[in-house]
């Protein structure tokens, strides 16, 4: 008989259901990292909500004027010739990014992304609305009727009041936002400015009312790439394990080594305060954005039964295995020498950017004699100035002796004036000494003078007939 190989049941388990499947209904709180976040959300807010009502010379301050192809920041213009900038700015962005995850983990979602802001205002305006945890939990079990129905339209109201104002700001940026408030009192706003406000409308309707921890934990790509990020040496939010298990209740005149029991008395009031509904004591978890509610209220808790703050708090892995904080290491040190470098460089980029633009574009014809019997080749200059004030540029080329130029080599340009001009280039049939040539075409400031005067140039080719 063959021999039968041993086997164990395995009972099957039922499978736990998605995380949060339940909505998550935050409790409110106090602490320092609350004062914190309201006076950081405040700034961000008022910036976000104040700045694009400013002027500056007469026009909007901050306008990227989609139209106008330009990029208006306070006294600046920018360009598309200067997307390198643009570009520059993006990577200084994503590198501090990386710079900050490594020192802190997520504290940038806590305290700085607009998601999170957003759905803090939003939660505030649902507290108002509809009062704490508790009782909006049981407004939820409650039929409809007029109490209900107020409370959950005022809230919604208020929710699309400032979605409103939200997306109107947001279209103001891209669009001078006094006559976009004007047609639309008048309603007399175009279909193209009515679809972005109403895109982004019930982006944030949505986002911050409706989807809120959704985005952080199935939206956002930030929660799975920090976990590649973070060291033994990142300061994130931390659950003392050693000083609070085992966790357990206990009267509060009893001390806990009285009860056998550690300092966390399992009030699970860190899990109620936690806008993605998990539960810190578990451990760092990709859906923990830093925010750091449950250690106002843990710190909060432990005050209440007398015993030393810091249950929950920043702390390193190090630290928490009772080694010494080690903010800056070889690893951190690299990405703050290279973020300094790189804002360095787009400094000196914005600074010494030229405010002339040049570009030449050769005729598709090869060439053509003249009346004169020169090798003629024609060209087409652009001309564009930057500058916020009137300039006068100076215009030549150089390569080969003997150039005649028909065509215009002084030009007025007023401030964010585009032009073009046609270049004809004539040289002596005796002066071409190969088929292509290279010529250099330059623009000159001619209010500037010396080695300060703002200049630029461009290459282009010139041909003359085969055998030259």
């Amino acid at each position: 008989m063959s021999e039968r190989i041993p086997a164990t049941n395995i009972p099957v388990q039922t499978v736990a259901p998605a995380h949060n499947a339940e909505p998550i209904v935050t409790k409110s709180f106090r602490g320092r990292y609350r004062n914190l976040r309201i006076a950081g959300g405040g700034l961000l807010f008022g910036l976000y909500f104040v700045t694009v009502w400013l002027s500056w010379d007469g026009r909007q301050a901050v306008l990227w004027d989609i139209s106008q192809r330009q990029f208006h920041i306070f006294g600046a213009t920018f360009w598309p010739q200067d997307l390198t900038l643009l570009t520059g700015g993006l990577v200084i962005c994503a590198f501090g990014l990386f710079f900050i995850t490594v020192l802190a983990g997520r504290i940038w979602c806590g305290y700085s992304c607009p998601q999170s802001m957003w759905t803090w205002l939003f939660l505030w305006v649902e507290q108002f609305s509809e009062g704490d945890r508790n009782q909006r939990l049981k407004l939820d079990r409650a039929p409809w009727g007029v109490t209900k129905l107020w409370r959950r339209g005022q809230k919604h109201v208020l929710w699309l009041l400032i979605s409103v104002a939200t997306g109107l700001t947001f279209v103001g940026y891209f669009t001078p936002i006094r006559p976009l408030v004007s047609e639309l009192v008048a309603l007399e706003a175009g279909a193209m400015s009515l679809f972005w406000l109403f895109f982004f409308t019930a982006a944030t309707y949505l986002n911050a009312g409706w989807l809120r921890e959704k985005v952080c934990l199935h939206m956002c790509p930030y929660g799975r790439f920090q976990s590649v990020m973070l060291d033994d040496d990142s300061v994130v939010i931390s659950y003392d394990a050693g000083r609070g298990d085992p966790r357990g209740h206990r009267r509060r005149e009893l001390a806990p080594a009285e009860a056998g029991l550690g300092d966390c008395i399992d009030c699970q009031q860190c899990v109620q305060v936690c806008p993605t509904g998990i539960d810190i004591r578990d451990g760092l978890q990709m859906e923990c954005i830093g925010c750091a509610a449950c250690i106002d209220v843990c710190d909060s808790v432990m005050d209440k039964m007398g015993y030393r703050r810091g249950l929950i708090r920043y702390a390193s892995q190090r630290q928490l295995s009772g080694g010494p904080l080690r903010l800056w290491r070889p690893r951190l040190l690299a990405y703050a020498a290279v973020l300094t470098a790189m804002v360095v460089a787009l400094a000196w980029g914005v600074a010494t950017r030229d405010l002339i633009g040049l570009e030449v574009a050769k005729d598709r014809s090869l060439f053509r004699y003249n009346a004169a019997g020169q090798v003629e080749n024609s060209y087409r200059l652009k001309l564009l100035n930057k500058a916020s004030e009137p300039r006068t540029l100076l215009l030549s080329v150089s390569g080969a002796e003997a150039l005649t130029v028909n065509g215009q080599t002084r030009v007025r340009l007023a401030a964010g004036e585009s032009r073009e001009l046609a270049w004809a280039v004539a040289l002596a049939p005796e002066q071409l000494h190969r088929v292509s040539s290279e010529l250099v075409f330059s623009a000159i400031d001619a209010e500037q003078s010396g080695q300060h005067a703002s200049r630029v140039s461009r290459v282009s080719r010139f041909t003359g007939p085969p055998g030259s």
